[in-house]
């Protein structure tokens, strides 16, 4: 069976988070976006642990069960941590079980100050400490959008084994994967040796339960069931479970994908940066080494060719953006306006939900949609043609994107009549679409 999970969000316990990042509108929220596994994130925080163990747990899983909240989600939650160390690099953990929870916390209260006032505490814990009560516990762990400029594994080592010590190693018992993050994408990572061997997992860290954020990221597996044990498998590709998908922003699209002045976003080349020594030329404001020239310092694999080509086990990447933010850039419109709000829950009722629009429909099913029915007082249109055209350029990889940077996000221009630049080509050139599998 195939399964999307987003692995990596935050509860209403974490700094600058929605009140909303409750249990049941999470789950309501993520069945509507076609996920079926959601991390829980915060694990450690004694009261989400406490809400966790009201839920129903089976096989290393949690869901609402013989409850109305029950018949409106099957989705089901794993238990997730993201926790910062004494370098400020962030690490996602994955845990079997309440109990190895309740021993992480134990394990890191001694080394924090925060542990029970944010879901995502900081510890006075190097990398390779947090990595090794992580194995001890029997969880799976890696970095965090590993390439950010801020709280990143990229931004302060130059190599896994600067963070981790021996457990960087791939069959070492250590890192098990590596979160890709909004400004990378697998035709990135897959140009540093180290990281070929590891799963990338793309997953939304989502601070709120809006559509546009929840599973803005996202991975698809394969597995016989939804355990904690199938998903482990899956993570480590053992016995025919594996990743099958990728799905993530264009990595031009992050805010951080180019060098660019943090104060008036001015974009830079890294020659010119250096020769700056980060200043900005037309403010004085700081230049943020963005991820694109970072992970061009450390490429030690196919550095001088122009297409990435990656290992067997690596699954596709579709780019793709959340079906609002789609909708509204089809039609003009805010994705938070009342007319994309309509239309997206118009197709939500047609076809169940927004991953089935995106990425499992077919072109003839979305075609259908455009019908339009009429009756004595309302015309009501499930999609609009704009639309639909809009869906299939992202399948295809038919976008142009203006990088962001510094801290702002990149501008995603529709070019569903194929006018996109010969540079512009060879730039994504060896990054599957839909359309490739």
């Amino acid at each position: 069976m195939l399964i999307n999970a987003d692995l990596h969000i935050h509860s209403k316990y974490s700094a600058a988070t929605s009140p909303r990042m409750d249990l049941p509108t999470l789950a309501r929220e993520a069945a509507r976006k076609g996920i079926q596994l959601l991390g829980t994130g915060d694990c450690l925080h004694p009261k989400w642990l406490s809400g966790i163990k009201e839920l129903e747990e089976q096989d290393g899983v949690f869901s609402f069960k013989g409850t109305a909240e029950a018949t409106k989600t099957r989705t089901k939650f794993v238990l997730t941590v993201e926790v910062e160390d004494e370098r400020r690099v962030h690490h996602l953990l994955l845990l079997p079980c309440v109990a190895k929870a309740e021993e992480l916390y134990e394990a890191f209260r001694k080394h924090s100050a925060d542990i029970d006032s944010d879901g995502r505490p900081s510890l006075r814990m190097s990398g390779q400490e947090i990595a090794e009560r992580a194995r001890d516990a029997e969880a799976l762990v890696g970095p965090c959008h590993a390439f950010t400029p801020w709280t990143a594994l990229y931004a302060y080592h130059n190599s896994l084994r600067e963070c981790y010590g021996d457990l960087a190693a791939v069959g070492a018992g250590g890192i098990s994967f590596v979160e890709l993050g909004l400004s990378a994408d697998s035709s990135y990572a897959d140009r540093i040796s180290e990281l070929r061997g590891l799963t990338f997992l793309t997953n939304s860290d989502a601070h709120s339960p809006y559509p546009i954020r929840l599973a803005r990221e996202f991975n698809r597996f394969q597995v016989e069931a939804v355990s904690f044990e199938e998903l482990k498998a899956a993570i480590l590709r053992r016995g025919g479970r594996k990743p099958v998908l990728n799905v993530g922003f264009p990595p031009a699209e992050g805010k951080y994908n180019e060098s660019a002045c943090s104060r008036c976003y001015k974009h830079f080349s890294l020659t010119e940066a250096r020769a700056r020594r980060w200043r900005c030329s037309e403010c004085g404001g700081r230049i943020k080494k963005g991820v694109r020239d970072r992970v061009s310092e450390l490429a030690d694999y196919n550095a001088g060719g122009t297409r990435t080509t990656h290992p067997e086990h690596r699954p596709p990447y579709l780019h793709l953006i959340p079906l609002a933010e789609i909708i509204g850039l089809a039609l003009q419109k805010s994705a938070s306006s009342k007319v994309v709000t309509k239309m997206w829950e118009s197709l939500l009722a047609a076809f169940g939900t927004e991953v089935i629009v995106l990425v499992d429909a077919s072109v003839e099913d979305l075609e259908a949609a455009l019908t339009t029915t009429t009756t004595t007082t309302t015309t009501t249109t499930t999609l609009d043609a704009r639309v639909l055209e809009a869906v299939k350029a992202f399948r295809a990889g038919e976008i142009r994107v203006i990088p962001g940077g510094g801290g702002k996000y990149g501008v995603i221009e529709l070019n569903p009549e194929g006018s996109e630049k010969e540079e512009e080509k060879e730039e994504r050139r060896g990054q599957l679409s839909l359309q490739d599998f």
